[in-house]
């Protein structure tokens, strides 16, 4: 006899509206889902099991009598408009949990091998005016517009590498985890912080472009001179209503895009598509970033920025569908996932005999002794 479980069908609607997955999709997979939402029949305990599983939703939420209210352990900046943002998927909080187990581990690690706090973090607040903040953060990052080298990736490794240096906990991903299936959405959110004074913690879409991820990092370096942790609205052209977003935000642009520099490039305004192009290759930003700038230091109208900024977001969107979501070299993208600096110290917990190799690797996001192994001479310590 087949064993069916009487599943509210407001708990089944929430988590197919919570999956963000399309109903034709589901519907593929579960024939008679709007059966199971009306009532009129119950799924055994397999299907159940599998409607979970294909939904990224915990087993034990769909025994609840009510839908859970979720909602993210961090502050939540972004918004859409002038509207905030209600309800996180499950790829941003899975997300944001797995940055916090790695965190507390690193939190841990520090702690016993005497590691001193980051030296920089709450050394500046909203009152400090942007350009003098600007020199701040620019002077100990030396990311100034001659040290960023030829094109946005070598930009971005570089500011990686900086950031790394000084103790933060960088981490680049694309995907939930180490899912290649789940791939995270630009649109929903470009990065996180974290703040720890002896782990801090950054997360960097890496499903967005170089460019972005540029921003997005440096906008949350920002977070940590603050000492602000927050899911963060790293967008030049959106105006946050948050002062800190807006701080963050007009900081990082200076950095970037310092107002002096721009100021001596003699720009032709009959030709400013081509002029945005060259601005953002000389400071490896984005177009939108640049356009933003030339803007907000009055070299066109507000009436000229909207036309503009109107062109460049279809071809910000057109380069997007474009590219490409290759995984490239396992040994050069884990790293950057996970943190060099988290993985190094992973491993040397893990030699060292304090962290079992079963915990290690889960840590990591690997599943074989071999790439373990193999990871570690390439991050040089083994």
């Amino acid at each position: 006899m087949t064993v069916r479980v009487p599943i509210k069908s407001e708990i089944l609607s929430w988590a197919r509206e919570r999956s963000r997955l399309s109903p034709e999709h589901l519907l593929a997979q579960f024939p008679k889902i709007d059966a199971w939402e009306r009532g009129e029949s119950h799924p055994t305990l397999k299907q159940l099991e599998k409607f979970a599983h294909a939904t990224h939703t915990p087993i034990g939420y769909l025994f609840l009598t009510e839908p859970p209210v979720e909602t993210l352990p961090i502050p939540d900046f972004r918004t859409i408009g002038n509207t905030e943002i209600a309800r996180p998927s499950p790829d941003l909080l899975e997300t944001v949990y797995l940055c916090q187990q790695r965190q507390e581990w690193y939190r841990e690690y520090a702690r016993q091998n005497g590691e001193e706090p980051v030296p920089f973090i709450r050394t500046l607040s909203t009152h400090v005016p942007i350009e003098d903040a600007a020199g701040q953060i620019g002077d100990l990052l030396s990311f100034h517009s001659g040290q960023r080298g030829s094109n946005w990736s070598e930009a971005l490794h570089r500011l990686l590498d900086r950031a790394d240096s000084l103790g933060v906990l960088v981490m680049v991903s694309g995907i939930v985890g180490s899912n290649t299936h789940r791939k995270l959405d630009p649109d929903e959110f470009r990065g996180f912080t974290l703040v720890d004074d002896l782990a801090p913690v950054i997360f960097v879409n890496g499903s967005d472009t170089k460019a972005a991820q540029i921003f997005t990092l440096v906008h949350e370096l920002a977070h940590l001179w603050l000492g602000e942790s927050a899911l963060s609205d790293a967008d030049m052209n959106r105006t946050p209503n948050n002062v800190v977003e807006w701080w963050c935000n007009q900081v990082t642009a200076e950095i970037l895009v310092p107002r002096t520099e721009l100021e001596t490039m003699d720009l032709d305004r009959n030709h400013l598509p081509d002029e945005l192009s060259c601005i953002a290759h000389r400071f490896k930003v984005s177009t939108l970033v640049a356009l933003r700038r030339i803007f907000e230091l009055g070299y066109i109208s507000r009436t000229e920025y909207q036309e503009l900024l109107h062109s460049e977001l279809a071809h910000v969107r057109e380069l997007m569908s474009k590219q490409t979501s290759g995984g490239g070299n396992f040994y050069n993208t884990q790293p950057a996932r996970v943190s060099k600096r988290f993985a190094r110290a992973v491993f040397v917990s893990t030699l060292e005999g304090q962290t079992l190799h079963r915990d290690a690797l889960q840590m990591l996001g690997i599943r074989k002794i071999s790439t373990f192994h193999g990871l570690g001479r390439h991050l040089g310590v083994m």
